[in-house]
């Protein structure tokens, strides 16, 4: 917390963020302002609110706190950039960004609030680096209800790859340096990201749909009509990296492409070795670059869902119960922040602390819980007491207006 302690110019929000995010690492069953703020010893919710709502930090500058913490913690020269985007799904229409949409969260179309996120993906763990929240156009197109939710008047419709490509600007504008992008078809199939990185000389390993036109010497072919021309012996047998179950083995191969434009342009195939499923990835790289290197850098894009587990599950990262964007940014934020120390102990204790036989070394799971358990402050019953007081007044007086505007609107 010493880290940003010097974006809050005041020591009460700087002794409250620190109680916020501690709560966000709680074993709390929900997280949110009230339940964050009982655990954390307050009388009322109203310092939390405050906190996210309308206190005077920019949540940008802990963002780019929270890049360079993870960066010189987790930083190495193999590191790859994944991009990708998640859904939670919320109540209403007037939070943020909300309307419907499809969302991976739930595997359907539903009334969601979509956030891109880019992932910093080393050997020595993975953690969120930047985010920017997907605004559709029927939010941009309606100025009145930006306004009610907290966004910029000037705020423009951009894409996922949009935000994509905005993040990684970020990233490297900053002076970091990135080998390598990955991303799903969303990403994969969007040439302007595309030519953004090849732009900067930074390497992707990008899904893209089996029905995508590539150029070969033999001029412009789908994926998978390219595929079925590889013949068997192309085929090689490669782990995409380590899982909860082993190492992940799939079939591979790489065919050379035609493109004009300079760099090495090719397109890698893998092959389910139990379903025969195929999967199709556009690459570039400033240089040549082995097989096995593509095929490292697609078996990190995995990475990317499990940051969001472990941050929705462990950080609270979409327990989020706002409704203006200054408060979505600042809670994600922070949760991302309170996600990143769970990776960077986990990095420090695996090259310290070696684990012994017979155990596994810690996860960030076990991290939180031992955590937990150490900094849970002990509360007695009289404050426990006084907080069901203020949660049956406040239902009280919401059930009240409740009954008032169901009067004046049946009169």
């Amino acid at each position: 917390m010493g880290r940003i302690a010097g974006r809050f110019a005041r020591v009460e929000p700087r002794h409250r963020v620190r109680d916020f995010a501690l709560g966000l690492l709680s074993d709390l069953p929900r997280k949110n302002c009230w339940s964050i703020a009982e655990w954390a010893g307050e009388a009322s919710p109203d310092g939390m609110q405050h906190l996210l709502g309308r206190a005077r930090w920019d949540a940008d500058r802990v963002r780019d706190d929270v890049r360079e913490y993870v960066l010189e913690h987790l930083g190495d020269e193999d590191a790859v950039l994944v991009v990708d985007e998640t859904g939670d799904v919320k109540k209403g229409t007037h939070t943020v960004g909300v309307q419907r949409q499809y969302t991976g969260t739930a595997g359907r179309i539903e009334n969601a609030q979509v956030a891109v996120y880019l992932v910093y993906a080393g050997r020595r763990g993975h953690a969120a680096v930047d985010r920017e929240l997907y605004i559709a156009r029927l939010w941009t197109c309606d100025p009145d209800r930006c306004r009610a939710a907290g966004l910029a008047e000037d705020t423009a419709f951009a894409t996922k790859p949009e935000l994509a490509a905005r993040m990684i600007g970020r990233f490297l504008d900053a002076g970091h340096r990135a080998s390598w992008v990955a991303g799903d078809e969303v990403y994969g199939g969007n040439p302007k990201l595309r030519s953004a990185l090849e732009e900067r000389q930074v390497g992707y390993v990008l899904a893209v749909a089996c029905s995508a036109e590539v150029t070969t010497g033999a001029g412009k072919l789908r994926a998978d009509a390219l595929a079925a021309r590889v013949p068997e012996r192309a085929w090689q047998k490669l782990s995409a990296g380590a899982g909860a179950k082993g190492h992940r083995f799939y079939d591979w191969a790489v065919i050379d492409l035609a493109e004009l434009r300079p760099g090495c342009h090719r397109l890698l195939i893998r092959r389910n070795r139990t379903t025969g499923e195929l999967a199709y990835y556009r690459c570039y790289s400033p240089a040549p670059v082995p097989l096995t290197t593509l095929v490292r850098v697609a078996g990190s894009r995995w990475r990317v869902e499990e940051t969001f587990q472990a941050g929705k599950g462990l950080a609270g990262l979409d327990e989020h119960q706002v409704r203006r964007f200054t408060s979505w940014s600042r809670w994600v934020t922070l949760a991302m922040l309170a996600h990143a120390f769970l990776a960077v102990v986990r990095a420090d204790e695996h090259a310290r602390h070696p684990a012994p036989d017979g155990l596994i070394p810690l996860t960030c799971n076990e991290i939180q819980r031992l955590f937990t358990a150490f900094a849970r402050p002990i509360r007695d019953a009289v404050h426990r007491l006084r907080w069901s007081a203020w949660r049956r007044r406040h239902q009280a007086r919401a059930q009240a207006s409740h009954y008032h505007r169901q009067a004046v609107n049946q009169t």
